[in-house]
C-alpha cells in the first residue's frame, strides 16, 4: 500500500477504520497469511517485553 492509501485511511472516521481492520482481519485468516500473522504476533510480543534490536544494533549486525 502507497504512503498516499496511508494518508486517505488517516483521514477516514473511526467507524470506516474500524470496516478496513474488519476486511484486514478477515484477509489475515486466510491461508497465505497465516504465517505472517504468526510473525506479526511474535514480533508484538518481543516488542512488548522489549526485546528490540537498536538502531546501531542493525547496523552493527549488516557490518556497514
Amino acid at each position: 500500500m502507497s504512503v498516499v492509501e496511508m494518508d486517505v485511511i488517516e483521514k477516514l472516521d473511526e467507524e470506516d477504520k474500524e470496516k478496513i481492520a474488519y476486511f484486514a482481519s478477515l484477509l489475515m485468516r486466510q491461508t497465505k497469511y497465516r504465517h505472517l500473522k504468526k510473525e506479526i504476533e511474535e514480533r508484538r510480543e518481543e516488542i512488548r517485553k522489549g526485546e528490540t534490536l537498536t538502531h546501531s544494533e542493525i547496523w552493527d549486525n549488516l557490518n556497514v
